[in-house]
């Protein structure tokens, strides 16, 4: 960064670059556009920043984010209470609700387990995902593993499994496969065996 800058200008950079998949430049970019902008602009965005914490309050429940606790998936008396949706991020709830394939209920992990980085059961919100079953008791009847297809996501689902593994409730895994305009041809030989292992009739 140049030290011809103004340090308001250059602590401004360095604050953007800290952000995940903002490089240098692109901090560059953004900081300078922010410079060209009108006063009322930029209040916006420092009010939308500021209120990010204010407003905004994670789910007793299910740790998914809201206005209000608990959060509006949980309070809505339409979805059904019986079965139980394991994401790892916020995200991952809003990508479900965009299929409209889901009505029932959801619980973020906020992560998922990585020894290598250090993040284990404790890190994540697996506790209050078990007392939540548990205090649940005949409500909950199946538990949807949705995390992601990788060898943290899959760790994850096997070590939930392995603990409600004495419980009377359904643990299923979301099927995985070849993505919608894939070719096999291109497939890697994990997702193809998972492909061909869980096909259906047509």
């Amino acid at each position: 960064m140049s030290i011809f800058l103004p340090k308001s200008i250059r602590t401004l950079i360095e604050e953007f670059a800290k952000l995940p998949g903002i490089g240098p430049k692109s901090a560059q970019r953004l900081a300078m556009y922010l410079l060209h902008s009108p006063d009322s602009k930029i209040k916006e965005l420092g009010e939308s920043v500021f209120n990010l914490k204010q407003n905004v309050v994670f789910c007793e429940n299910c740790w998914n984010i809201g206005e209000s606790n608990p959060c509006a998936f949980c309070s809505d008396e339409q979805r059904d209470k019986s079965v139980i949706c394991v994401v790892e991020e916020v995200l991952d709830v809003v990508a479900i609700e965009k299929t409209r394939e889901f009505s029932g209920l959801y619980h973020v992990l906020h992560g998922a387990l990585s020894p290598v980085d250090g993040i284990g059961p404790d890190q994540l919100k697996l506790g209050s995902l078990f007392k939540r079953i548990e205090e649940g008791d005949q409500e909950v009847r199946e538990i949807i593993i949705a995390t992601n297809p990788s060898l943290e996501g899959e760790a994850t689902a096997l070590y939930i499994q392995k603990q409600l593994l004495n419980s009377s409730i359904n643990i299923t895994r979301i099927a995985r496969g070849l993505p919608v305009g894939g070719d096999v041809e291109y497939a890697d030989e994990v997702t193809l065996s998972r492909a061909i292992s869980g096909r259906s009739a047509l």
